[in-house]
């Protein structure tokens, strides 16, 4: 019966662990959607041109580096998510196992969000110090505002 329940919390918490893991991939801590957001508050900076051409350039170097690093990244990702489930579905629950995977599928997580933030930092990088002011105020009111509506809609 032990096992029984430990095989089931597992069978319920890898889901929510791996499910939660995409949260963590969203490049900001509001969990708002990450440079769609952000997209229209550098459109409040008024960049100049040679900033709007960096921050093109940047953009589109970075689309290009996430494309293939998914394409390299989807079939590891599949294997590790069909071993897990193998592991899961064993007779016997192997733990370390579990354990182990489960930590290697988080830190290829966490690589991934670093690098995110890498270009996030880039990006924010090409603003002068008092663009970068203006931004961060801008990105405040941006949380605020969501915050509200949470709060709203849990009420």
């Amino acid at each position: 019966m032990k096992m029984f329940k430990k095989t089931m919390m597992m069978a319920i918490a890898v889901p929510m662990v791996l499910g939660s893991m995409s949260a963590f991939a969203a490049p900001n801590s509001h969990g708002m959607k990450g440079h769609h957001g952000e997209r229209s508050l550098f459109k409040q900076l008024e960049l100049t041109d040679a900033q709007k051409s960096e921050m093109k350039a940047l953009r589109e170097h970075n689309r290009e580096t996430m494309k293939a690093e998914r394409l390299t990244n989807r079939s590891e990702m599949q294997a590790d998510h069909k071993a897990l489930e193998k592991l899961v579905l064993a007779d016997n629950f192997d733990e370390q196992a579990v354990r182990q995977l489960v930590e290697r599928m988080s830190e290829k997580q966490a690589e991934h969000r670093v690098e995110r933030l890498k270009q996030r930092h880039q990006m924010l990088n090409i603003l002068t110090p008092a663009q970068k002011v203006k931004f961060a105020e801008l990105k405040q009111q941006q949380a605020e505002k969501h915050f509200m509506k949470l709060e709203k809609k849990a009420q």
